[in-house]
């Protein structure tokens, strides 16, 4: 009979350790659920990434005169010519980006 009452008392740890190990994965479903609905209305609130700032003349020509200085005079010229002016302040700023770009691969 004692090994009935060993098998009973097994059983009823099983049981509750069973319980135990269900509770917990409740506990961890409900954090991680709300984690996630919290996530939800932070990305919701988040407000936009803002957009890079508009090069200025002074940028472009830092760099373009590094570029100069480097011996690249003539290669500049040329890409003036493609965005259609003869110096840089006669380049359309919306080019300024574009035209970075390429001199900085020379």
């Amino acid at each position: 009979m004692s090994k009935m009452n060993d098998m009973a008392m097994t059983i009823e740890e099983l049981r509750n350790a069973a319980t135990a190990i269900n509770d917990a994965a409740n506990w961890l479903t409900q954090q991680f659920s709300s984690d996630d609905k919290q996530q939800a209305e932070n990305i919701a609130t988040r407000p936009e990434k803002k957009t890079k700032p508009a090069l200025s003349l002074e940028e472009v020509r830092a760099v373009l005169a590094d570029k100069s200085r480097a011996g690249h005079t003539a290669e500049i010229r040329e890409l003036l010519k493609k965005y259609g002016a003869s110096k840089l302040s006669l380049v359309d700023p919306k080019h300024y980006e574009a035209l970075l770009r390429e001199a900085e691969v020379l």
